[in-house]
């Protein structure tokens, strides 16, 4: 099969399930690009308003406080997207997003989005779905933030970034080890506090560290101490 011919939004996952879009009409307004490992995809402040589609890869998010700080949303990988935001209400780009590893994007112009989202009782449902979705996630977050101490930070991202680990019934695995600088910006802390946490549940046996992993040994012992924290806190 010829490239050209791999690059059609059937192959896009969001777009799978879709039986009412004209696929043909909408492919030959999008365009498709590669990315290299450290390389730039979108900056803050950008006045483009494509939306960006990932079909092999991941980014990395980040976004900046007024005092120049920059804040680790996390990363996305294949079949997420990105862009929607500024593709919708038209206002600059609020994040950096750059490319992790090699990466290819089928990449959107907002007006070409907005068509799709118009013409589409499908598309527009996944769109709002994922849009409360997301909306959940920063008022969780807003809600760490402002009850729990960074210990207690650190365990809720840790559980929110690891998945079941494969052939060990009640372990979670965070893959590839987060880096201990990746952690603390994701909470808002130094990354020698995180190094201190680490140490410390490590020594609880609460987490190993593997080759290829960080492992959460006790997931549920991790669990009731934010549902305890949280009720002392609120």
């Amino acid at each position: 099969m010829s490239r050209l011919a791999m690059q059609t939004l059937a192959r896009v996952p969001f777009f799978k399930g879709v039986e009412d879009l004209d696929f043909e009409k909408f492919d030959r307004l999008c365009r498709w690009r590669r990315f290299d490992e450290g390389e730039l995809v979108v900056d803050f402040e950008d006045e483009s308003s494509d939306v960006y589609f990932i079909i092999a890869g991941e980014v990395r998010i980040l976004i900046r406080t007024v005092s120049g700080k920059e804040i680790i949303l996390g990363e996305s990988r294949a079949g997420q997207f990105f862009g929607e935001m500024t593709a919708i209400d038209g206002a600059k780009r609020s994040a950096n997003v750059t490319a992790l590893t090699n990466s290819e994007l089928c990449i959107m112009p907002a007006g070409v989005f907005r068509d799709a989202l118009f013409s589409s009782q499908m598309i527009c449902g996944r769109i709002l779905r994922l849009l409360t979705g997301r909306i959940r996630e920063l008022n969780a977050r807003l809600t760490e933030h402002s009850i729990f101490d960074l210990k207690h930070r650190l365990y809720a991202e840790l559980l929110r970034m690891a998945h079941p680990r494969a052939g060990k019934p009640g372990e979670r695995a965070v893959t590839p080890p987060p880096f201990h600088h990746v952690l603390a910006a994701r909470i808002g802390c130094r990354r020698e506090q995180v190094t201190r946490e680490l140490s410390a549940m490590t020594h609880d046996g609460l987490i190993e560290k593997t080759r290829g992993a960080l492992i959460l040994v006790k997931p549920d012992v991790l669990a009731a101490r934010l549902d305890e924290a949280m009720r002392e806190g609120g």
